[in-house]
């Protein structure tokens, strides 16, 4: 009796196989492609962010080195408003004025000496070669940026008091507008 032979049997991907792993692989490449998307976009952001969280720390810095030297009583820390000296709402960045501390009535425009033009403050960055201090730096002007010290009275604590500050800028001069805020208890004591 003769034997036949079984038909050869291929071994291998069938096309709907291919299709599923061609589907499954697109999605982990639009998903990687919007993870880069989101990388690119947290580093063009993140000057601001430093500089914003930088800004806002100075204030509140100046606030309890003034009330630490003596150089402004507890009553004056307060907003305009509640007989204080700092201005209520949101303000543009400029320089302290005599008084050494910024959103008070006496802040002035920055002067234009150096590499910044006289205006609202500015942060000086390194030029192409990566070093600060040498004649290719840039200075990048914080017009976009405006600063509110808000101080309210803790209820029921007299010699205690609330400084809230925030720090809002927009990049680019579009929208929607990033905030900083850091808030911090201040005493009549030091």
């Amino acid at each position: 009796m003769m034997q036949t032979k079984a038909p050869y049997k291929q071994n291998g991907f069938t096309l709907i196989e291919t299709m599923i792993a061609i589907a499954i692989l697109s999605i982990g490449i639009v998903t990687l492609i919007g993870a880069f998307g989101t990388a690119v976009s947290a580093t063009q952001n993140a000057q601001e962010n430093l500089i914003a969280r930088e800004k806002a720390l100075q204030a509140l810095e100046s606030v309890f080195a003034a009330r630490n030297d003596q150089q402004i009583t507890f009553s004056q820390i307060a907003n305009i408003s509640n007989g204080g000296i700092f201005k209520d709402g949101p303000t543009q960045l400029l320089c302290a004025g005599p008084d050494g501390l910024v959103n008070t009535a006496d802040d002035v425009n920055c002067p234009a000496s150096g590499p910044c033009a006289a205006g609202p403050e500015c942060v000086v960055l390194p030029g192409p070669d990566g070093i600060l201090g040498t004649p290719d730096d840039v200075a990048m002007s914080l017009s976009n940026f405006t600063r509110s010290i808000q101080i309210t009275p803790v209820v029921g604590y007299q010699n205690l008091q609330q400084v809230v500050v925030t720090i809002t800028y927009t990049q680019g001069g579009q929208t929607p507008t990033q905030t900083y805020v850091v808030d911090s208890l201040i005493s009549a004591f030091r």
